[in-house]
């Protein structure tokens, strides 16, 4: 019976095997990395100068570095381009110290009034 219960088990095994490598060689989906998610390019990175020409509620991803508090919640963000103003709820720094050293990535819509132009951040990486 022992013999029975193995040949089965080992039956199964390889009929399993199989199907995986089937679905591999006839373009099923296979991934190497642990947890599912997309690999590959994100958003395209808009400069804080192009984004201060941007329709109101365009969405962005920034890079660069915020580098000074202007208040509440309120920053100047800058990169190589120039400088805009972000705003930054307490709640989007999800725990992360950064500094003007740190290269950021900020995640975000535009926000236009008649006489001002800012971020509101979505989210903030830490690069």
């Amino acid at each position: 019976m022992k013999k029975i219960f193995s040949l089965l088990f080992c039956l199964i095994v390889l009929a399993a095997g199989g199907a995986v490598a089937s679905a591999a060689d006839h373009g099923g989906f296979t991934s190497k990395e642990k947890s599912p998610g997309f690999s590959g390019p994100g958003p395209a990175v808009t400069s804080a100068k192009d984004a201060a020409k941007m329709r109101d509620d365009s969405r962005v991803t920034l890079r660069g570095n915020i580098v000074q508090h202007l208040g509440k919640d309120k920053y100047l963000f800058q990169d190589a381009s120039g400088s805009i103003q972000v705003e930054i709820d307490d709640d989007k720094w999800r725990g992360q110290s950064i500094t003007p050293n740190d290269t950021v990535e900020l995640h975000g819509k535009i926000d236009k009034d008649r006489n001002s132009v800012e971020v509101e951040v979505d989210r903030v990486v830490k690069l």
